[in-house]
């Protein structure tokens, strides 16, 4: 594991170990410099993919702590002295229950910014129940807004449980930290996914107050409606996504295509748009995705090829930005943003829970008898 560097080096925080945004935003603050230490529990908790393949567990290390003990409890509080944030996203009222609750922190670390990551929130009527990212999107507008006029479309889970999760839990504990130097004292930081999946689609709700926004799929210049902004198959059934919302972009792309402009009508003649689609779904079909990436290469036509997954990393822009980083001839994507003179880092490999219990705890200032005892009492473990 590489020492912390970047701009929040000096920065130590405890992760309660979660999944999805609490993981997440905990390997944004360790690659920002952050000193992170992952507490999961003994045997980890749901796996996707095996650990040592998970790359929301790298650059940081995992200790392995029996929360439901008194001495497990301890271990945590013990940290929490040395810390600036704690990261949970238990239910509401579970880190109570487990002893290791905002006062109980406090008393020992009035300086801690206690992180909560939740999808309902710590209240309101659904803030003890289950849910996912589609879940808590369903119920701020966003994923009806988004899919084929027939039904809503899930966008993965990036938009709920990392855009308006984990990156609105960042956005917290910075300011929370900024706070601190006026105030001296940390505070709650109540990050819920569907109140930052609501704050992601502000603009939406602007223009559907403005009445330029239609409450229904497939109505409007951003959902898919436009045709010139969506996406359209090619000759090889691969796709372009096409955005050429500006006048001077739109001619560029009825000039790349071949089309009249005269004849295509006013881009903005809502009337027009079915006709206008398949004249443009007409002339991408009679070339291949590459063959037009070319084609409209060094030109404002705002055309580019939908990669996927595999073809991403090796883009030319992204290959020259190392916007992807090779692990074991994987790629993964590497730390954003970027700094002029503190840059992030990947820190190290995905860690398995409790791989470096002994190393971790020691760092943080657990003797080597005292580690000992913790693992003979079973109030922590050591992965083989």
């Amino acid at each position: 594991m590489l020492p912390p560097s970047g701009p929040l080096a000096g920065i130590r925080v405890v992760e309660l170990a979660g999944l999805g945004p609490v993981p997440y935003a905990c390997l944004l603050l360790a690659e920002l410099g952050a000193d992170v230490v992952r507490v999961d529990r003994p045997g980890g908790g749901t796996q996707l993919v095996p650990p040592e393949r998970d790359a929301l567990n790298r650059s940081r290390p995992s200790v392995a702590v029996d929360l439901k003990s008194p001495a497990g409890r301890d271990v945590v509080l013990r940290l929490v002295e040395s810390a600036d944030v704690l990261v949970e996203g238990l239910r509401p009222g579970v880190t109570e229950r487990l002893g290791v609750g905002p006062d109980e922190c406090w008393a020992r670390n009035p300086r801690l910014v206690y992180a909560r990551m939740t999808g309902w929130g710590q209240d309101g009527p659904l803030a003890d129940r289950a849910g996912h990212d589609i879940n808590y999107l369903g119920l701020t507008g966003a994923l009806h807004a988004i899919g084929t006029a027939e039904a809503p479309v899930p966008p993965l889970n990036a938009v709920a449980d990392f855009g308006g999760g984990a990156l609105f839990l960042v956005v917290g504990v910075l300011a929370a930290l900024l706070e601190r130097q006026i105030s001296g004292r940390g505070q709650v930081v109540d990050a819920a996914m569907v109140d930052g999946a609501s704050s992601l689609v502000t603009m939406v709700y602007g223009l559907l107050g403005a009445g330029r926004w239609q409450d229904r799929r497939a109505a409007n210049l951003l959902d898919g409606a436009a045709p010139f902004y969506g996406t359209y198959a090619c000759a090889d059934g691969r796709h372009v996504a096409v955005g050429a919302i500006e006048p001077q972009f739109h001619a560029q792309l009825l000039a790349g295509l071949g089309l009249d402009p005269d004849a295509h009508g006013g881009q903005l003649d809502v009337a027009r748009w079915p006709e206008q689609r398949e004249r443009i779904a007409a002339a991408f079909a009679t070339r291949t995705r590459d063959e037009w990436a070319e084609a409209f290469a060094g030109t404002d036509a705002c055309v580019t090829p939908v990669l996927g997954l595999t073809e991403a990393p090796s883009h030319p822009h992204l290959a020259a930005r190392g916007t992807f980083a090779d692990r074991g001839g994987h790629p993964e994507p590497a730390p954003a943003p970027r700094f002029s003179r503190t840059p992030g880092a990947v820190r190290g490999e995905p860690r398995a829970p409790g791989q470096d219990t002994r190393t971790a705890l020691a760092g943080w200032g657990f003797g080597e008898d005292e580690v000992t005892g913790l693992l003979e009492a079973g109030a922590v473990v050591q992965a083989d």
